[in-house]
């Protein structure tokens, strides 16, 4: 329960902190991987366990529900306790919880297993912003963060080939089993590699109330979207769960002012850094995945096949990955995060405006999702670099898991509110529904070009002390 150091000669290497970012891209691969792996199991899930879809979309929902709620506590208590050990126990619970999702014996056996996963998840994802914001130097930092959104955005474009190779070769179940390799590699690499936490937050306790009302506040905003979106729930129910997420919300707020040690120290969103850059972070990533589920609809309306389709969306992750890894030696070294932030919007905004505008051909579209992404991987890293540099070191793990928690609930909102654009839009409308799906994701990426604008010029930078 002690985080023991990297040994003298790793640590002492000149580029020992490119070591530390390439182990916490370990876990920021799998965990992408794994969240756009899983929906190719579907089919065969309901084949075996003889499950209706609603039934099998909560092996994703209860993973992502989750997820959300924990990042923040979770952050809190790595700040407190260490985060490589934070991050190295989460990889251990996650390798074990896939090895049981790959032999669960029931749906429901398995929807429980995708919890502990996501606990697992939690525990690695709330420290991976952190544990490389404290492990590269400050004039780095930008270039680390991208590397890291650079593994997310891979993990994220070979799921569905990686998954679809799987199902149909060896089965549904090696979808969760190709995790465990990795899992252990991850977790001796980690132990050796990853630098222990030298500055922590200690505090009295934990908040079990604020724990209690943010998942509240997270699990009926997440299901009342999700119901909204076309499922077949009555209108009072999804009013009431959006008037208990904000009631919660609420709650949780005024709870965290009072409490003796709250669980998120509410003067972090006071920070304009902190704040704009949680909105930006959740708009691009609304951004991101809302076309993962408006492609397939559109090329498979056109008649084209889900190979096609596959390939079209390959092209959005890979733009994003080119753009985090080598925007910092194409881009002027003069230009500032705000800066960085303020194109890659731009470029999102102009993106989504120009497919509104032209035909859904598989040609235009490929081209236009790769400039989406490369938009999108100029974006990310510098947002990133804002909310991270305005955080106390000793916060780290919290502010990750902040960023983490938004990434999240962006990706639930890309999906969903997608989907209710294409459930709702008026059959004999002037724009049909993947229109209005493009038009809400544009207004999504001018409010991340408002959110860049307001952010400051630079993120208050704190010190930071060498890590060990």
């Amino acid at each position: 329960m002690t985080e023991r150091p990297r040994p003298e000669r790793i640590r002492c290497r000149p580029g020992a902190w490119w070591l530390a970012v390439a182990t916490v891209c370990f876990g920021a691969f799998m965990g992408q991987l794994d969240a756009s792996i899983v929906t190719l199991t579907y089919a065969s899930l309901r084949t075996e366990f003889g499950a209706q879809l609603a039934a099998v979309e909560w092996v994703s929902l209860a993973y992502l529900l989750t997820l959300v709620a924990l990042l923040i506590p979770v952050g809190r208590l790595a700040d407190a306790h260490g985060r490589k050990l934070f991050y190295l126990y989460g990889f251990v619970v996650f390798t074990a919880a896939s090895a049981a999702c790959g032999l669960a014996p029931s749906l429901g056996a398995l929807i429980g297993f995708r919890v502990l996963q996501a606990a697992g998840a939690a525990m690695m994802q709330a420290n991976s912003v952190a544990l490389v914001a404290t492990s590269a130097p400050r004039a780095r930092m930008r270039t680390a963060l991208g590397v890291q959104a650079a593994a997310q955005a891979l993990g994220l474009a070979l799921g569905p080939t990686v998954g679809g190779a799987l199902v149909s070769t060896l089965g549904w179940r090696w979808v969760f089993g190709v995790n465990v390799p990795v899992g252990v590699i991850a977790l001796v690499a980690g132990h050796y590699l990853l630098p222990r936490t030298r500055i922590r937050h200690h505090a009295e306790g934990f908040d079990w109330p604020g724990f209690a009302l943010l998942s509240a506040a997270t699990t009926a905003g997440l299901l009342g979207v999700s119901a909204a979106s076309g499922l077949p729930v009555p209108g009072w129910a999804v009013a009431g769960l959006f008037a208990l997420c904000a009631a919660a919300a609420w709650a949780f707020a005024a709870h965290q002012r009072r409490a003796a040690a709250p669980l998120l120290d509410l003067s972090l969103l006071r920070r304009r850094a902190v704040s704009s850059g949680l909105v930006g972070a959740l708009c691009g990533y609304l951004v991101l995945f809302g076309p993962l589920v408006l492609v397939p609809v559109v090329l498979s309306q056109a008649g084209y096949s889900e190979l096609t389709a596959g390939a079209v969306l390959t092209a959005l992750p890979a733009g994003f990955a080119l753009a985090a890894t080598t925007a910092d030696r194409l881009l002027p070294p003069t230009l500032t995060d705000r800066g960085r932030c303020l194109l890659g919007a731009a470029v999102c905004t102009g993106t989504l405006a120009a497919l509104l505008a032209t035909p859904f051909s598989p040609a235009w579209l490929a081209s236009l999702l790769a400039l989406l992404g490369l938009g999108l991987g100029v974006f990310t890293p510098a947002n990133n670099t804002l909310i991270m540099g305005a955080v106390p070191t000793a916060s780290s793990g919290t502010g990750g898991g902040l960023v983490n928690m938004t990434r999240g609930l962006g990706t639930a909102l890309g999906v969903a509110l997608v989907t209710l654009a294409l459930h709702l839009a008026p059959a004999h409308a002037a724009l049909d529904g993947p229109r209005w799906a493009l038009l809400v994701l544009l207004t999504a990426a001018a409010v991340t070009v408002t959110a860049a604008w307001l952010s400051p010029a630079s993120g208050r930078t704190q010190p930071r002390q060498a890590q060990r």
